[in-house]
């Protein structure tokens, strides 16, 4: 079971900083971003140390919000938030063809929320890549918890320098990840790298749309709210992700934003106008109880100093989430299928 208390999500704050230091690595991670001061340069630059903060941080907030899952779907009027999270993943393995006993590389796979409903799906090995420790230990307990731990397990490192032989997997998938890459080509040159010839990547990335004018006010702060909130380096075109592919040595068997196709908003699950009993915890009543509730537990020493500061960015977040969506000029689910040649090309 994921956890879901509110004293589980006292304590996981900050995941393994240590608690007396997690207002300290919340003053460090804020000023990284343009709201605070920062610079898109500086984030490339220390992106291993900013997506470490920020995953320590906010963790167990999105464990109590989201459950294992963290991550938005596309959705059916009448489904939930939860089995449309399910559907997605589905979609994304059989979009890639798995097959029973095929190796699988998640790449930036959370506590692997996805790892294990695709593991038990397609019945393959997946092997989840996280360069989050804590991440990586809460991971590792739920797949005990269901029994994956035979076939599916984590490794710690940077997407940006696998630990793993060339051609050592049957395929490569990334949910909502490889958007805090601080640079697509090199990210994407690795998953080329590990995938076997003639196997397929397959990926949801968060991007900006054509519909963000980089010279509109507020488009800008909109983009600033959503780097800052969600440990974001920058936030690239669909277009850059296409590009960037191709320079890597893939081939697009094809792309779409599957935002633009769903009957029900993906951002209404955050929206402050929208209520569910199924998903309370992330409406505006949801987070007002919890916001209060940190604070009271932040006040009394059992959440660390900086739980609310917390709290707070991952609200801006949601506001520019939401007004991205609506405005039409980010997704969360900019969908492509890639696959890798048979014959090998080499790439600069």
């Amino acid at each position: 079971m994921s956890k879901a208390g509110a004293l589980d999500l006292a304590s996981g704050v900050g995941g393994k900083i240590q608690k007396d230091e997690v207002l300290s690595a919340v003053d460090k991670y804020e000023k990284y971003h343009v709201c605070y001061g920062g610079d898109q340069e500086d984030r490339k630059a220390n992106y291993t140390d900013m997506v470490n903060k920020y995953y320590d941080l906010v963790t167990s907030f999105y464990e109590y919000g989201w459950g294992e899952s963290f991550h938005f779907a596309p959705r059916w009027k009448g489904e939930s938030l939860q089995e449309s999270i399910k559907r997605h993943e589905h979609f994304l393995a059989l979009q890639l063809g798995l097959k029973p006993g095929q190796k699988v590389l998640d790449v930036g796979c959370g506590i692997g929320g996805p790892l294990r409903e695709i593991a038990r799906f397609s019945m393959t090995s997946v092997t989840g890549l996280n360069n989050n420790e804590y991440q990586i230990s809460r991971g590792k307990v739920l797949n005990r918890n269901v029994g994956v731990d035979k076939t599916c397990d984590f490794v710690k490192a940077d997407f940006m320098k696998m630990p793993f032989p060339e051609n050592s997997f049957d395929a490569v998938y990334a949910i909502e990840a490889t958007c805090h890459a601080p640079d697509a080509v090199g990210c994407y040159k690795e998953v080329y790298r590990v995938l076997k010839p003639g196997q397929c990547f397959a990926a949801y990335e968060w991007c900006m749309t054509d519909g963000y004018d980089p010279n509109n006010k507020e488009h800008q702060q909109i983009k600033a709210e959503i780097e800052l909130g969600n440990g974001l380096p920058d936030i690239r075109l669909t277009g850059q992700c296409l590009d960037a592919l191709k320079k890597a040595g893939f081939e697009i068997v094809w792309e779409k934003d599957l935002a633009v196709d769903s009957p029900v908003p993906w951002y209404l699950p955050i929206d402050a106008s929208y209520f569910s009993l199924s998903s309370f915890r992330l409406t505006a009543l949801g987070r007002f109880f919890t916001r209060n509730m940190v604070a009271g537990l932040e006040k009394i020493g059992v959440a660390p100093k900086g739980s609310q500061r917390v709290q707070a960015f991952l609200e801006k977040a949601a506001e520019g989430l939401v007004a991205g969506g609506r405005k039409e000029i980010f997704t969360s689910m900019y969908f492509f299928l890639a696959r890798k040649p048979h014959t090998y090309t080499e790439t600069e």
